[in-house]
């Protein structure tokens, strides 16, 4: 995707229009997917089988090979966060979350994974400064908002 269309997408992120601001997700996510071309995104789907499948070792093995074969494929990195995070291995989840945004700065779900692990771990502000800078690229996202708020009621 080139820079002009992502800057659009992005935009329309920030739009009051709910399905505008659908559709540029879709497609954002889409191409985050799709960055690596049939390859890239079959090996994708293949670790979410084995993950659905119960064969967790399976999928972390898919997904550690794809990252060594494409270290600049963001999604595979994400990915590989989200199994770290549903296994409860958050400080792995919250590194390879870091490596997404290096590769990718406005990769809003690795930011709201980013902070889910962060509250997770019981560093609320972390998880707040998370979340607020996943709302900066996704204005309207309501759960960010919420739980900036349930973050904040713990600080307390």
């Amino acid at each position: 995707m080139d820079e002009l269309s992502l800057k659009a997408l992005l935009e329309d992120l920030k739009k009051p229009d709910q399905s505008v601001r659908d559709r540029a997700t879709t497609e954002l996510w889409h191409t985050w997917f799709n960055q690596k071309g049939d390859y890239g995104m079959q090996i994708l789907r293949r670790s979410q089988v084995s993950l659905d499948a119960g064969d967790v070792h399976h999928a972390l093995d898919l997904l550690t090979n794809l990252i060594a074969e494409a270290p600049d494929f963001a999604e595979a990195w994400n990915r590989r966060a989200v199994l770290h995070y549903t296994q409860g291995n958050y400080k792995k989840s919250i590194d390879d979350c870091e490596i997404v945004l290096k590769l990718n700065p406005v990769h809003f779900g690795a930011l709201h994974g980013l902070g889910l692990c962060y509250a997770a771990l019981g560093e609320y502000l972390n998880a707040i400064q998370a979340f607020r800078r996943a709302l900066e690229i996704q204005p309207f996202a309501l759960v960010n908002q919420k739980l900036i708020l349930e973050c904040t009621a713990r600080l307390n």
